[in-house]
C-alpha cells in the first residue's frame, strides 16, 4: 500500500509550516506544462463565456475541470495536510483585470461557510496561479498563525472597490505581519479555511488570475439542507460522515 508520506509532494518541513502558520507556498510546477496549458485554455474559454464575476463553482458547469481537481498532482499536495480521505468542496476561477481589479478585504473563508459544514477544521484551499501573482497585481496575503479561530468581528465596506461587502475590523489586523504570496504560473499556495487573508487591488498592467481548489476531510459532514444545489465529489479514499457524492 502506498502511504501518505510516500505520496506527499510536501516536505515534512512544509507540512509543519502549514500546521503552524496555516499556509505553505509550493514554488514548483503543479502540473506538467502541457496539462497546465490545457487548464489555462479552459479558464480563458470560461472567462470569455461567463465573465469574471460568474466563475464560482465553475466545475459544476464545466466537467473538464474535474481532470485537474481530482488529479494526483493536486491531491498529493492536499493529502499531507487534510488526510487520506478527501472530498472536493468547491472551486473558483478568480480573475482581477489590470488596473481595475478590486481588493479582496481581510476575511476568513470559514466566516462565509459557517453552518454549512460540521467543522471548519481541515478544510484546505489550493490557490493555483494561472498568471503570475505579485503584490503589484494583487496577489494573496495572509496573517500567519491566524487560523485558530475563524470567526472574527466584521464590518461593512464599500463594494465599489471591494469584492466582498464586509471585512474583518481593522483593529484586529496587524498589517506588519502580512505575508504576500508571489507565485509564478503553475505554482500554488495552500491555506487553511480559517486563516485571515485578503488581496490588494490590481494596480498593475498585468491581469492576475488563479484557480482555487477547495478540499475537506470526509470525516466532516456537509449539510445538504444548508447547501442547496451544491455538488460534492469524493476525491480520494472513503467517506466517513454520510456525505453524498456525484461520483459515488
Amino acid at each position: 500500500m502506498t502511504t501518505t508520506a510516500a505520496r506527499s509532494r510536501l516536505t515534512p518541513e512544509q507540512v509543519a509550516q502549514y500546521q503552524r502558520d496555516g499556509y505553505v507556498l509550493f514554488h514548483q510546477p503543479v502540473f506538467a506544462l502541457d496539462k497546465f496549458q490545457r487548464l489555462k485554455a479552459i479558464f480563458e474559454e470560461d472567462l470569455a463565456r461567463y465573465g469574471d464575476e460568474n466563475l464560482d463553482t465553475i466545475h459544476f458547469r464545466d466537467a473538464r475541470l474535474l481532470e485537474f481537481l481530482l488529479s494526483d498532482e493536486v491531491l498529493d499536495l492536499v493529502e499531507p495536510v487534510v488526510g487520506p480521505d478527501i472530498g472536493l468542496w468547491s472551486s473558483h476561477f478568480i480573475s482581477k483585470a489590470p488596473r481595475v481589479g478590486k481588493a479582496t478585504p481581510w476575511h476568513e473563508d470559514s466566516s462565509y461557510w459557517n453552518g454549512r459544514i460540521s467543522t471548519m477544521a481541515g478544510i484546505c484551499t489550493v490557490w493555483l496561479a494561472v498568471d503570475e501573482a505579485t503584490p503589484e497585481n494583487g496577489c494573496m496575503k495572509v496573517i500567519p498563525g491566524s487560523q485558530h479561530n475563524g470567526f472574527s468581528e466584521y464590518e461593512a465596506v464599500d463594494t465599489a472597490g471591494n469584492i466582498f461587502p464586509t471585512q474583518i475590523k481593522p483593529e484586529a489586523i496587524d498589517e506588519n505581519k502580512a505575508v504576500y504570496f508571489s507565485l509564478q504560473p503553475d505554482q500554488c499556495s495552500l491555506h487553511e479555511a480559517r486563516i485571515i487573508h485578503g488581496a490588494d487591488p490590481n494596480t498593475s498592467e498585468k491581469r492576475r488570475a488563479g484557480y482555487t481548489m477547495r478540499y475537506f476531510p470526509t470525516t466532516s459532514k456537509i449539510f445538504p439542507e444548508r447547501n442547496p444545489g451544491h455538488k460534492l465529489w469524493l476525491a480520494r479514499g472513503v467517506d466517513h460522515a454520510g456525505n453524498i457524492y456525484e461520483n459515488a
